[in-house]
């Protein structure tokens, strides 16, 4: 057993539950995470899943402040349905980045799994980025990236790396009943606020 992949596991939990609590720790916990894994992806071949761990420190310092200033009058953000909008350009979004990716480390890379690197990838920029907005759907996407990531752990021999995104499919899916619980608990005691949010919201 790594002494990364445990440091991986250990930080990278504790991301996952705070954000599923909307504690704004979740961000430098994740920064310190991504430096971990991006270690890991490295010495394993997945140079788009390592590239990805740097694009994160940028989008969690991004979404450290939305969560902090981006709300309404630059306080704190709440949780929002996913405006209708968001999810056909998130779909094309995945898709344009997957074929991208798994052209050129297919091309010019030694990456073990092009294909399933860039896909995983694709959709985890999606996801965080839903997440820094604090949309309610990034959960889903978020669950749908980690079931694929375990599937890809376990055939490249990341065991413990696997049982990590085992639990975070367990914590992404707190993390949905929790922000559907505080979504509605913002429109039962501030319906202003949810009306003047992004147009035609969905889950």
């Amino acid at each position: 057993m790594d002494i990364l992949e445990i440091i991986g596991f250990v930080t990278g939990a504790a991301c996952v539950w705070l954000a599923a609590r909307e504690n704004i720790w979740t961000f430098p916990v994740g920064i310190a995470n991504n430096v971990v894994f991006a270690a890991i992806f490295v010495s394993s071949g997945l140079y788009a899943g390592a590239a990805l761990q740097l694009v994160y420190l940028v989008l969690g310092a991004l979404g450290w402040w939305w969560w902090a200033r981006g709300g309404a009058d630059h306080g704190r953000l709440e949780v929002r349905p996913t405006p209708r909008w968001a999810w056909p350009v998130a779909v094309v979004a995945a898709a344009g980045a997957t074929a991208v990716l798994a052209v050129v480390l297919g091309t010019w890379t030694d990456s073990a799994v092009p294909f399933w690197d860039g896909l995983t990838t694709g959709l985890s920029l999606v996801a965080q980025l839903m997440l820094n907005r604090k949309w309610l759907g990034s959960w889903y996407v978020w669950i749908l990236t980690d079931v694929l990531l375990v599937g890809l752990y376990v055939s490249l021999g990341l065991h413990v790396t696997a049982a990590l995104y085992v639990l975070f499919i367990g914590l992404c899916l707190q993390g949905l009943r929790r922000w559907r619980r505080a979504q509605r608990d913002a429109a039962t005691g501030s319906p202003a606020s949810v009306a003047a949010s992004d147009p035609a919201p969905v889950a």
